[in-house]
């Protein structure tokens, strides 16, 4: 059973039913679980760097006002 996340992309983690029912390999999950983790480092530093871009603008909006 493939499951997907809201962009759309497949989730390679399995759900705990699915771990329950069928078991699990634990070098195959630390792996994935490591790719995911990966992802998720990349996805928070993009997101960090828009956040600071767009705090960057406010404040230039907010300078421009006074």
């Amino acid at each position: 059973m493939n499951r997907y996340n809201y962009k759309g992309l497949r989730i390679e983690i399995p759900s705990a039913a699915q771990v329950k029912e069928e078991g699990i390999a634990i070098s195959e999950m630390n792996a994935k679980l490591l790719k995911k983790i990966e992802e998720l480092t990349l996805h928070l530093i993009k997101q960090e760097k828009e956040m600071n871009i767009l705090k960057n603008e406010v404040q230039l909006l907010k300078n421009k006002k006074h």
